[in-house]
């Protein structure tokens, strides 16, 4: 080949295979698409495993200098278009194939020794996936601030709490807001584990069966931020299940994000009014003028889908497989991107969304008190105050509802039908008690203990939440600097190297 040329074959492919591939071969065979996640891991990767070739004294200072210097001009300008290209089958084949041709065959050939594709491309997907787990868990901080924000303003904001979608017990919008916090705060930590399984390093466990070179995969590890190894070689290629749990984790933040949204659509709607969604995210009919329509919500219920169904996938590929490495897998890397993209744009809308959120306070607190949402108040009453049991005290205001009011005349005749010998006049109770009893903030301010509604607790969950969120964040913020850190400092070892 002569200097300059481009070299017009996967490098792979021309010792055992002969003959060229149609394009429709190619491109069912290809992975760029999804490997366009991958390109700066496998730099990284690339630069790592020479320095240990080096190290060990597998490839000879001359010619790992020669394939820095051209690993770390890429790095510096960037990954030309032209790896890409559909006739490599994966960009790993691609960026080897440009080594080869800057460096030349005898220095640039040298640069694959001690490994293989199947352990290179499942280093470059956890590092890319560690990094992307990493953005995903500043997003639900953000998210989970965003709605501590909000609760710390709507403490005294009386609503209805809904069970079934029917009025159920009065409630505050803190207390509703909180609860949501809370599951997220959750999704938060099942990533912050997953993110320890992922941040584990395969590298050089070759094909499957490791190789005879002396190689120092702990070294490998270390230089690429890995907090330790996958170590059995032919675990190391064959598992996906670091990818799996990440999408399943991902699902479940999703269809807590779904419950959230659709909860949002249904505030919205004309009949409710207790949100109003910033113009931003919403849109207009093309034929109704009067329509604002919470499309954004819609779409992110939507985007949940996709993500359960990436897992599916997911699932589907991997059940089946023998262990060892496998071509399937290939087909597991899109459906992982896809997930992750999907969860992480939803959350970014999502902070914006409820930043923005106009909540109607006070149709909420008209609202609290209807459908008899205080009735389990005066039948906790009746137990507290009169020594009724409780389940005649349930059925007495039971029957009274079922009569259409709770007032001292309905529940004496309710009393009378369900416990003959009953009289709540007889035993004290007033219908000036019954109204406080059934008044909202009555309800409320009652349920007072630790995760209850009332203001008072709601308070004190804010402060507590508050420090475990910011807790969270600076943890997420120390793990992403030190992973920025190790990436920088691997290049400059490799600078030092070379100059």
């Amino acid at each position: 080949m002569k200097k300059g040329e481009r070299m017009r074959t996967d490098v792979v492919r021309r010792g055992r295979l002969s003959g060229e591939r149609d394009s429709d071969m190619q491109e069912f065979l290809s992975s760029m698409d999804a490997d366009r996640y991958l390109a700066e891991a496998d730099l990284l990767v690339d630069i790592a495993h020479v320095l240990m070739l080096d190290r060990q004294k597998i490839n000879e200072r001359k010619t790992t200098k020669q394939i820095l210097k051209v690993l770390l001009k890429l790095a510096d300008k960037g990954i030309p278009e032209d790896v890409f290209d559909d006739r490599f089958e994966d960009v790993h084949a691609g960026i080897e194939s440009l080594v080869i041709e800057a460096a030349g065959p005898e220095a640039g050939g040298r640069m694959h020794m001690a490994r293989s594709r199947n352990d290179e491309v499942a280093t470059c997907i956890r590092i890319a996936l560690r990094e992307k787990l990493l953005f995903q868990m500043i997003l639900i901080a953000g998210l989970r601030d965003i709605l501590l924000e909000l609760a710390e303003k709507h403490t005294e904001n009386i609503m209805p709490g809904f069970t079934h979608l029917q009025h159920a017990q009065p409630t505050t919008l803190a207390h509703h807001l909180l609860a949501y916090e809370q599951a997220f705060s959750r999704d938060f930590d099942r990533l912050k584990d997953a993110y320890a399984r992922v941040n584990l390093c395969p590298l050089g466990a070759a094909a499957f069966a490791s190789t005879g070179y002396p190689i120092d995969r702990e070294y490998t590890a270390s230089l690429l931020g890995f907090d330790g190894l996958v170590e059995n070689s032919m675990d190391a290629v064959a598992t996906r299940d670091f990818a799996l749990e990440t999408l399943a984790d991902l699902s479940i933040h999703m269809a807590n994000t779904s419950r959230l949204c659709e909860e949002l659509v249904i505030w919205s709607t004309s009949f409710v009014k207790f949100v109003e969604m910033d113009d931003t995210y919403c849109s207009t009919s093309s034929i109704m003028p009067q329509k604002k329509n919470p499309d954004t919500a819609e779409i992110m219920r939507a985007k949940t889908g996709t993500v359960f169904g990436s897992l599916a996938a997911a699932f589907t590929i991997t059940k089946g497989l023998p262990m060892s490495y496998n071509r399937d897998l290939q087909e597991l890397t899109p459906n992982l991107w896809r997930g992750v993209h999907s969860a992480g744009i939803s959350t970014w809308i999502l902070l914006g969304m409820l930043e923005t959120a106009k909540f109607d306070t006070k149709r909420m607190r008209e609202e609290a008190g209807q459908g008899f949402s205080t009735a389990t108040e005066l039948a906790d009453t009746l137990v507290r105050s009169y020594d009724i049991p409780f389940r005649t005290a349930h059925s007495i205001v039971g029957r009274a509802v079922q009569k259409g009011s709770l007032t001292l005349a309905t529940l004496e005749k309710a009393a009378t039908e369900v416990a003959p010998g009953i009289s709540l006049k007889k035993m004290g109770l007033t219908q000036k008690e019954i109204t406080e009893v059934l008044d909202a903030g009555y309800s409320v301010a009652v349920r007072d203990i630790i995760g209850g509604p009332a203001p008072k607790a709601t308070k004190k969950a804010i402060a507590a939440r508050k420090k475990q969120a910011a807790k969270d964040s600076e943890l997420i913020r120390e793990k992403f600097t030190n992973q920025k850190k190790r990436s920088t400092d691997l290049t400059d070892t490799a600078r030092r190297l070379v100059a």
